[in-house]
């Protein structure tokens, strides 16, 4: 059933794109349990199985349904207030939550579950929702750490590519050239983004100057999952582009190693989706100092562009570094 998000004037100014690894930790968390995410992600699941022994999960998963339609407390996946957060902000703001309100959605996300409603777990989550809330926190930084955070830095190169492209789609030809390949499920008439979810009702909502947060996501697929009633932002979350290869460790070929060098042609060879320095120090096991040494060079070379984003420089391969790079 859609959501249809209704812009007014305002709403048209306040679009804006973010990265969010709190909320990325919980739609892997989702996934673990989703079997029709596991395509993509077949690589990392098998590697996390021995994680999952020692990692208890089951204080999220009550709310959480194990398939949708289904509510999740929003207070959980909050959205980001800043574009590129880090987790540990984001941890202190879900600690933050009143009481008060998490009591209330933790109450509609049982409402339709009797069962996990009359649970122990679930009664004393509404009982004492302050320590509910402490708990939850605990759980998803334990996540966090386990499932997410050695991996972030490719997550994140992944999604803030995802959202340059998209920004230059924005500029290209506004919201209408933006939402029209975003995702099969969203579309765009008049003033009004429809954004067909697996919900089971029709609901219409009203931006009222709020806007909308887009908030590109590795895990969410096939899903796109939208909503977040006062007092969060609109939010859809969506699945970014270039997932596919996502958990795919980048091959050189020996041609190219022997005309580049095996470190040149495996930084070459990553850059798969734009990265920085960092990035790719830590995707191939190098000094930051030697993959800096690299860049130049191939930038050099015509093999890669830069573009600069406030203090970070993320590198993509030229045409011709494409073609050198498929080659090889």
């Amino acid at each position: 059933m859609p959501v249809n998000l209704h812009f007014g004037a305002d709403d048209f100014l306040r679009v804006r794109f973010a990265v969010s690894p709190l909320c990325e930790t919980h739609e892997a968390v989702r996934t673990l349990r989703r079997t029709d995410r596991h395509g993509y992600h077949a690589p990392w699941l098998r590697r996390m199985r021995r994680t999952l022994a020692g990692l208890d999960l089951t204080p999220l998963w009550l709310f959480m349904p194990s398939s949708p339609p289904g509510y999740t407390p929003d207070f959980l996946g909050r959205p980001p207030e800043a574009p590129m957060a880090g987790f540990d902000e984001e941890l202190a703001r879900l600690r933050a939550t009143d009481p008060a309100l998490a009591r209330a959605e933790m109450a509609k996300s049982l409402a339709g579950r009797p069962d996990a409603a009359r649970s122990a777990r679930g009664r004393a989550a509404l009982a004492d929702p302050a320590r509910a809330v402490r708990e939850l926190a605990d759980v998803t930084e334990r996540a966090w750490r386990a499932l997410l955070a050695p991996d972030w830095p490719r997550l994140r190169a992944l999604l803030e590519a995802e959202i340059a492209y998209r920004s230059r789609q924005l500029a290209d030809g506004g919201l209408r050239r933006l939402f029209a390949d975003l995702h099969p499920r969203l579309s765009w008439s008049g003033e009004t983004l429809t954004v067909r979810t697996r919900t089971d009702f029709v609901q219409m909502q009203d931006l009222d100057g709020r806007g909308v947060l887009l908030l590109p996501s590795v895990f969410v697929w096939p899903d796109v999952v939208s909503g977040f009633d006062p007092p969060w932002q609109p939010t859809v979350i969506y699945p970014a582009r270039g997932i596919g290869g996502l958990w795919t460790e980048p091959e050189t070929g020996p041609a190219l190693a022997r005309l580049l060098g095996a470190n040149r042609a495996a930084v070459l060879a990553a850059l798969d989706t734009p990265a920085t320095t960092t990035d790719l120090a830590h995707r191939l096991g190098l000094a930051a100092s030697s993959v800096s040494g690299h860049l130049a060079v191939l930038r050099d070379a015509g093999l890669l562009t830069a573009r600069r984003d406030g203090h970070r420089v993320h590198y993509e391969r030229t045409p011709l570094g494409i073609t050198l790079a498929a080659g090889g």
